[in-house]
């Protein structure tokens, strides 16, 4: 009898294990969002890169950080550095078309990095990739206005975050790109 539940046990205890492991956790490379022109951005495709995701908006007080995140592209794309444009309409300051972003970036900031089309940063509705941020490094992964910034590491993993307030290009920013890099 003693020896039944110890093996009755001991399934038991493999059972539970198996489906605590198997809750389906992603890395950042298993996620995907799509682009502003339609396309699938497979995360993976950045493996091994520096990753710098911020939720833009069209209308805030902050849109001319647009120009800081394109010269930090041109800066440091060619040494690893992705720079990837969220424009959201979480805090009600975006376009209302992706067309229109795409048009309103390019022609007043010369736009050429990644950008996605319009997505829910925030909230129940937040697209998987905030809500990975913040299950993998707390609350401050949380947007609490546009222009919010996540830096990823090459293993994919979020770094640190900095507040719209952090310009792309203050030292802060670009001492810990340099760093990851």
């Amino acid at each position: 009898m003693k020896r039944l539940i110890i093996i009755s046990f001991t399934i038991i205890m493999f059972f539970f294990k198996n489906l605590a492991m198997s809750n389906n956790h992603k890395s950042f490379y298993d996620l995907k969002i799509e682009s502003i022109n339609g396309e699938i951005i497979k995360l993976k495709d950045y493996h091994d890169k520096v990753i710098l995701i911020v939720n833009t908006a069209s209308y805030c007080g902050f849109t001319k950080q647009y120009e800081d995140l394109q010269d930090l592209w041109d800066q440091y794309k060619s040494k690893g550095l992705i720079v990837l444009g969220v424009p959201s309409d979480s805090f009600n300051q975006e376009k209302k078309t992706n067309s229109e972003v795409k048009e309103f970036c390019e022609v007043n900031f010369e736009i050429n990095f990644p950008l996605t089309t319009i997505t829910e940063v925030k909230g129940e509705n937040a697209h998987e990739i905030f809500k990975w941020a913040e299950n993998n490094f707390g609350k401050s992964a949380i947007p609490k206005w546009n222009f919010h910034k996540i830096l990823i590491n090459k293993q994919g993993n979020v770094e640190k975050t900095f507040s719209s307030f952090t310009k792309p290009t203050s030292n802060k920013i670009k001492n810990k790109i340099e760093e990851l890099l």
